[in-house]
């Protein structure tokens, strides 16, 4: 049993998420494009991105400053303990420089390799998904659950297309092709721990991508699973944090996506 009381740590990451999030929505009103950077080929960054992270590692180390830290801005700390905080301060950069109002706050902690709780703040809608390992998942107060359906022909996906590595590109095409003429149709919001958050509440049956990073999928795996949901790599393996490639979904409509999926990503 955990020395610590995570449905009360996560409540106490709400209410940062909320003041972040305020601080986003507050800088996107007088963005300044000319403060924009690039950490590589098609990969934005900007002062708020790093503001953002900065005003969250303070707020997490006020609330757990024994845990260590994983931030896609750069901030990386090691614990004795193995707890360590995986951190999105602003998912969906493009789309908020852009002016698309889809992105998001993502705040996962995690123990060695097992998950403790996860935050994912949709800015726009001012929309909070979250859970913690044993308690359920909640959007803003209510249970959330997965999909109830069954069949990948009656449900949405998500994804995310490549941007900088195309080194898989025909094999990605090919899976795109499958799940295109399988399912509703297939979406990319540009953000994905909204992709994983839409997942976990039903809106989404199923969502997939590889060459993320475990701030992409840290918060948003843990609120899936809690969801009733699976998540695993393209494989069967589950270290989709490690793998950089991930599949999320209900349980029947997650083995018909990787099937497809193995199939035309090893063919």
């Amino acid at each position: 049993m955990s020395q610590y009381d995570y449905k009360d740590i996560c409540h106490k990451v709400i209410k940062l998420t909320e003041e972040v999030g305020h601080f986003i929505a507050t800088e996107r009103q007088n963005f300044d494009d000319s403060k924009i950077e690039y950490k590589g080929l098609n990969d934005l960054v900007s002062y708020v991105d790093k503001t953002a992270e900065q005003k969250i590692v303070q707020g997490l180390e006020a609330i757990m400053p024994e845990a260590g830290f994983i931030g896609e801005e750069g901030t990386n700390k090691s614990s004795n303990n193995g707890l360590k905080w995986i951190i999105d301060p602003l998912d969906g950069t493009t789309n908020f420089i852009h002016g698309i109002p889809i992105f998001s706050i993502s705040i996962g902690l995690v123990s060695e390799s097992d998950y403790c709780l996860g935050v994912v703040r949709e800015v726009n809608l001012d929309e909070c998904f979250y859970a913690w390992k044993d308690g359920g998942a909640f959007l803003n107060g209510a249970p959330i659950q997965v999909s109830k359906q069954t069949k990948l022909k009656n449900g949405l996906i998500a994804t995310g297309f490549p941007y900088y590595d195309f080194e898989k590109m025909p094999q990605y095409m090919n899976i795109l092709m499958g799940m295109m003429e399988g399912c509703h149709g297939v979406r990319r919001l540009g953000s994905a721990a909204v992709d994983l958050a839409y997942v976990a509440c039903g809106r989404l049956e199923g969502f997939f991508e590889y060459n993320l990073n475990a701030w992409d999928v840290a918060a948003g795996a843990i609120i899936v699973k809690e969801a009733g949901g699976v998540v695993s790599t393209f494989s069967s393996a589950s270290s989709y944090i490690e793998d950089r490639e991930i599949i999320a979904a209900p349980p029947k409509i997650h083995e018909e996506m990787q099937d497809i999926i193995y199939k035309k990503w090893n063919s």
